[in-house]
């Protein structure tokens, strides 16, 4: 029993001793796995911490989002209740009209009148917009804003309710088309051609109505009305100022004739000038030669004169006079050739 004690407490140590070993190869096994699950767990943690601060942020930013949602559809209700009031729908209506008008360029190239009453037959009548045309005619433009159904339409989420109010939209715009047609602004100014064009301030006034109504082109041809938005309104003043241009063009081109025909003019009179210049030159030359032969020459005055300073009389020589020999530049061209023709005719008319 004591040698067996003693073999097994031997034993024991040496099993001991082999554990601490094998807890040591465990343990220095397993110190870069916990070094890597610590450094993990902190990159983790980290993670986490930039995390709950992103969804913070991105919490914030939806809530900055839902407050920017909730003022757009504050102001977009107040802007569809205020559209929905008549003397707002009209200023918006009248304000498009400017910017096309400006847009076209027709505020250099031609007058409008905008809100020039006219007596009717019946009443006052006043069209938004008069576009004077170059010949002295004038376009008529009414601007109209059938909103109240469209904006009905759109808030509607019903697509039956919403079939109805388009196509309520679709009737008020030909109820708009029959009212300017019962005008008739063509009678009230003569200078109009036999339509008013009726101009709708969007394109989607437009296109809302004509998918209701595909007979509202004939319509409103039928009624000498043309239905006009932003871009035909646009292109068709652009098409007026073109004619202005052209116009200016043409009066330009006339007064820049009226001043060649007063330049040619003039030249012919230079040219005349010059000619009779040149004879006069003639004339005069001939007659200093005579006077010179007279003057000079056996006999003259200024010899006689010579001779007296020969015999001491008098103090100052008289030197010799040459004639002037005028000689004017020969004229080669074919134009001046009959001129000379008629003024050597003239000269020898002078002489005889």
């Amino acid at each position: 029993m004591a040698l067996a004690k003693g073999e097994l407490d031997k034993q024991q140590m040496e099993s001991a001793k082999d554990l601490a070993a094998k807890e040591s190869a465990i343990e220095m096994l397993l110190k870069p796995m916990q070094e890597s699950l610590a450094k993990l767990s902190n990159h983790s943690h980290d993670l986490e911490v930039k995390r709950e601060g992103a969804y913070k942020e991105v919490l914030t930013e939806i809530q900055n989002m839902q407050n920017s949602h909730r003022d757009l559809r504050k102001e977009t209700t107040q802007l569809v209740a205020a559209l929905r009031a008549p003397k707002v729908r009209g200023n918006w209506g009248e304000m498009q009209l400017k910017k096309c008008v400006e847009f076209s360029g027709m505020v250099q190239y031609a007058s409008f009148e905008v809100e020039k009453y006219v007596k009717g037959e019946d009443a006052a009548i006043r069209p938004d917009l008069i576009v004077k045309l170059p010949n002295g005619r004038s376009i008529i433009v009414d601007a109209k804003t059938p909103l109240d159904a469209f904006l009905d339409a759109s808030a509607c989420e019903d697509e039956v309710l919403r079939s109805a109010h388009m196509a309520a939209h679709a009737a008020r715009v030909r109820k708009h088309l029959d009212a300017l047609c019962g005008k008739a602004y063509w009678k009230q100014f003569p200078e109009s051609p036999d339509f008013v064009v009726c101009f709708l301030p969007s394109e989607v006034l437009f296109s809302a109505a004509l998918e209701q109504d595909p007979s509202l082109l004939e319509y409103s041809a039928e009624s000498r009305v043309l239905l006009a938005t932003p871009t035909t309104l646009i292109a068709l003043l652009k098409a007026v100022a073109y004619g202005w241009k052209q116009s200016q063009i043409a009066r330009d081109a006339q007064l820049i004739r009226n001043e060649a025909l007063n330049v040619q003019s003039k030249l012919v009179g230079m040219h005349d000038a010059i000619v009779e210049l040149g004879k006069r030159l003639r004339s005069a030359g001939k007659a200093y030669d005579d006077m010179l032969v007279k003057a000079e020459g056996r006999g003259g005055l200024f010899s006689i004169s010579r001779k007296l300073r020969e015999l001491e009389i008098g103090e100052q020589e008289l030197p010799v006079l040459e004639p002037a020999a005028v000689q004017l530049r020969p004229l080669t061209s074919d134009e001046w050739q009959g001129r000379l023709s008629l003024v050597a005719a003239e000269s020898e008319g002078v002489e005889e």
